[in-house]
């Protein structure tokens, strides 16, 4: 294993630490317990947002922090969720008091411990709503989750859910936008080789240099099948069936397509799985509305992609618009 750490018990630290310096104006970090928070918060007569699980999926949770996205975040050891206790305070520095909104991927240890967090903070007086994110078409259960998994969806629900809160919308309303992000989100990813936990010293799971995991989890958790090296338009025609034919999405739909690298994807190659996905929503007679490509939710090192595709109407075009000031995403400011 070859990584750029010191030592194996002080990667989430050290890298919040840097965060933390190199973002001062956005955001503040709590190390004991371990959370971040908006630098200018809690916003008073604001709804919190909040969300958290495991490390190793930067920009994923703490880079969503800041104006017109999250309020709090909280990461966990590397693929590992974060107990309840800094939950609990994650949640007391959003409050601003017009409640607050947990964000959860759809992963036990996650929504177990939020759901503890939501318990203990409802006796001192916050109310506290939940979404559970579940936007994998790649399988229905998994050894982490009952239901779909929460991937890179999540992201797109942290944005317009963040951008009602900033518009002054109740916890009722934010949380009814966020609840329809989701249910308007499908996402699918493929690996091409596995991620190494520091902890572990060595890949997650084994794949042939002929082999690729198709439906891959955001931990490295089995997809659907494993399958030949194939060109990367026929993955990206793979991956748009599998998508566009769950919702289903149907010729005039507007939609966001979100092409997302799991950690060690060139650019350029994200680009190249955008272009066929975007030909492909041309062909079905679907309007490529917005965009977004990068590598926003990874899997440590994992050489990959995610597409995911949003329904979009005029409110949550508008929310995408609106301006967000956060260190992985920033614009309108």
């Amino acid at each position: 294993m070859k990584k750029l750490i010191n030592g194996v018990p002080d990667v989430v630290d050290e890298s919040l630490e840097g965060f933390a310096r190199a973002h001062a104006d956005i955001v503040t970090v709590s190390y004991d317990p371990r959370f971040v928070s908006r630098a200018d918060g809690p916003v008073r007569g604001k709804v919190g947002l909040v969300s958290g699980g495991g490390s190793g999926h930067e920009p994923l949770h703490a880079g969503f922090v800041g104006k017109g996205m999250l309020d709090a975040a909280v990461p966990g050891e590397v693929f590992t969720s974060p107990t309840p206790m800094p939950i609990v305070e994650a949640t007391k520095a959003a409050d601003g008091g017009a409640g607050v909104l947990h964000i959860v991927k759809n992963y036990t240890g996650d929504v177990l411990n939020f759901e503890t967090a939501a318990d203990l903070v409802a006796g001192e007086g916050i109310t506290v709503r939940s979404v559970v994110t579940n936007d994998d078409v790649a399988v229905q259960d998994s050894l982490y989750t009952a239901g779909r998994r929460g991937v890179a969806g999540t992201v797109l629900v942290e944005k317009l859910a963040g951008a009602a809160a900033e518009r002054g919308d109740d916890l009722d309303a934010v949380t009814a936008v966020a609840e329809k992000v989701n249910a308007n989100v499908r996402s699918i990813g493929l690996a091409l080789s596995a991620g190494t936990v520091p902890h572990a010293g060595e890949p997650g799971f084994d794949l042939g240099d002929d082999e690729i995991e198709f439906g891959v989890g955001i931990h490295g958790e089995p997809g659907r099948e494993r399958i030949g090296v194939e060109s990367a338009d026929r993955l990206v025609d793979r991956m748009m069936s599998a998508i566009l034919d769950d919702l289903p999405f149907a010729s005039g739909d507007q939609v966001l397509l979100f092409v997302n690298g799991m950690g060690g994807t060139p650019l350029s190659e994200l680009y190249i799985v955008f272009r066929r996905a975007a030909q492909i929503l041309d062909e079905r007679g679907i309007s490529l509305s917005r965009s977004l490509v990068g590598s926003l939710v990874t899997s440590l090192e994992m050489q990959g992609a995610s597409i995911s595709v949003l329904k979009l109407d005029d409110e949550l075009t508008a929310l995408w618009d609106a301006p967000v000031q956060t260190a992985a995403l920033r614009w309108g400011i």
